[in-house]
């Protein structure tokens, strides 16, 4: 923002300084019946796995992959329990909210951190970042290889902290995404079920078009528009009767008081409301917060697996040993990536293929702000629920979110999340003399992002006459190169494992999440996570169970 356009916030009554305390956090992510209800009303039975425990199915996570695991083989009359490294995420804070607003951050927002990490570090040249007290917070900030990549902690894994974009990517894409795999299978069969059951809709546009709260996205329609690019609705999770209703003021504001980046307490359909809510309901899936896994090893009966005991502080409080006859991975890309390679590298899982580690990538995610015209503000009030895109992935490699920044004040800009065809691949590999698993990329592979996601900003600025924002990343810095909410890959399918998640060298092994997909899906990631997810299972329910 410019000097004239500071000088005009605070010609409204309204200091600089204050302004800045006051937003604190700005949104960066980026996600059945009635979807009101608190998580702690919907969230799966809690069961402390015990030592010595005899588990017919383990499944390590509670994302996505894990959740649509946990429903289909219980379903199939498979007893279930599920080890999940954050929390459950089902008691009010001191508040009497679940989930802190991302306007203030507090101790339920980071995982084991001290400070916070946001995505937005600066603002008209304020650092945003603050000190919290070390806790296991709904938000990982893992940096690692040159990159930070966000992930969701608790119950419900990413579900809690995304921005509910549900994109089922363009047919003609998917070829390049999963070769191995059936199209035909994937858009007729697993696409509709996992947008059913994660209860995907569209927003209403007549109400789109008239809403004070995406504002923000009707200005990125007209400059989308006024430089030739297709503008397209996304649709989302997002129970948009509720919304309607914050609006009006009959219900809590939810969306519309900028939660999303760490969790939300009303209106978004997290898994805990729908896959979590449908397996809970079967009686046969019971789960642990708050529980690590360490080391998986063959044993008499499967798998002899080491689960560490956590506390709110991230202090390990007991170990533990049980057998599970089969073990389905589903921490997301990057925890079962290395977990996967640490197995191999230490030498209790040796026979996992060289391919183990391989593949991984951040979804082409970059951001930018533009900095707008005085005349065509974009509200003080943003839905903090994206709905909505300026495609040029055909042309230019390119898809962006016209993404909100619900600070809840005027501040003429407009923000985008792209995505983008980014060629680049890292791969995770086990450092022996350090004791840990490390990731290769580098900084620089951002850049093609970047190259990709100015054919579509370039072209808006020229046209309408505006700038890039440079006090969002840090000072003079126009991109946000540095991050990604999309980690995909690190154990690829019919690579890592074969056609369907099986990991290949060990029976009863199976990934069943994002580190199937290798490094891109071209739009935001979930469903595709989820569909894969209902494929494999349902394959391998029929044909090893």
């Amino acid at each position: 923002m410019d000097s004239g356009r500071a000088s005009h916030v605070e010609g409204r009554g309204l200091s600089r300084r204050h302004f800045i305390s006051g937003t604190g956090s700005i949104l960066g992510a980026a996600t059945l019946g009635a979807f009101d209800l608190p998580p702690a009303a919907a969230a799966p039975r809690e069961a402390v796995i015990e030592p010595g425990a005899q588990v017919t199915a383990l499944v390590i996570g509670s994302g996505y992959g894990g959740s649509v695991t946990a429903l289909r083989l219980a379903q199939a009359g498979v007893d279930v329990h599920m080890v999940e490294m954050g929390m459950a995420w089902d008691t009010p804070g001191t508040d009497g909210k679940i989930f802190a607003n991302t306007t203030s951050p507090d101790y339920r927002s980071f995982w084991l951190s001290t400070r916070t990490k946001q995505p937005l570090s600066n603002f008209l040249g304020f650092p945003l970042d603050r000190d919290v007290p070390r806790y296991t917070g709904i938000l990982d900030a893992e940096e690692m290889g040159g990159i930070v990549v966000y992930q969701g902690r608790g119950v419900g894994g990413g579900s809690l902290v995304n921005g509910g974009m549900a994109v089922t990517p363009e047919r003609s894409r998917f070829p390049a995404v999963l070769p191995s795999v059936d199209a035909d299978e994937m858009y007729d069969v697993y696409y509709p079920r996992a947008n059913s059951t994660l209860g995907v809709r569209t927003i209403d546009p007549a109400w789109f078009d008239t809403t004070e709260a995406y504002t923000y996205a009707r200005v990125g329609r007209n400059h989308a528009q006024r430089s030739g690019f297709r503008f397209v609705f996304v649709p989302n999770v997002y129970d948009w009767d509720y919304m309607k209703r914050e609006a009006e003021g009959s219900v809590p504001r939810s969306a519309l008081a900028g939660e999303i980046l760490y969790g939300n307490n009303h209106g978004k359909k997290s898994l805990p409301k729908t896959y979590l809510a449908q397996a809970r309901a079967t009686g046969r899936v019971t789960i642990s917060p708050l529980h690590r896994v360490t080391s998986v090893t063959p044993a008499t009966g499967g798998y002899s697996v080491t689960v560490e005991q956590l506390d709110t502080t991230g202090t390990v409080t007991a170990t533990k040993t049980v057998t599970a006859r089969r073990v389905f991975f589903a921490a997301g890309s990057v925890g079962t990536s290395k977990l996967l390679v640490r197995l191999k590298g230490t030498g209790a899982l040796p026979a996992l293929n060289h391919e183990v580690g391989n593949g991984w990538g951040e979804n082409g995610n970059v951001m930018c702000g533009r900095a707008n015209h005085l005349w065509d503000p974009t509200g003080a009030l943003q839905s903090s629920i994206p709905t909505a895109g300026i495609d040029n992935w055909a042309a230019g490699g390119a898809f962006a979110e016209v993404a909100p920044l619900p600070t809840g004040i005027e501040t003429w800009a407009s923000f985008y999340l792209s995505i983008t065809n980014n060629p680049h691949r890292a791969r995770f590999t086990w450092n022996a003399a350090a004791g840990k698993v490390e990731l290769d990329w580098q900084t620089a592979w951002k850049q093609p992002s970047i190259t990709m996601a100015k054919t579509i900003f370039d072209k808006i600025n020229a046209k309408e006459g505006t700038i890039y924002r440079s006090d969002l990343f840090g000072v003079h810095k126009i991109w946000g190169d540095h991050l990604t909410y999309h980690p995909l890959g690190g154990a690829v399918l019919d690579k890592a494992t074969d056609n369907y998640g099986r990991l290949r060298g060990y029976s009863g092994l199976y990934v069943m999440d994002g580190a199937l997909i290798p490094g891109n899906v071209s739009v935001n990631p979930f469903v595709t996570i989820t569909a894969l997810a209902e494929r494999n299972i349902e394959r391998i329910i029929a044909d090893d169970f």
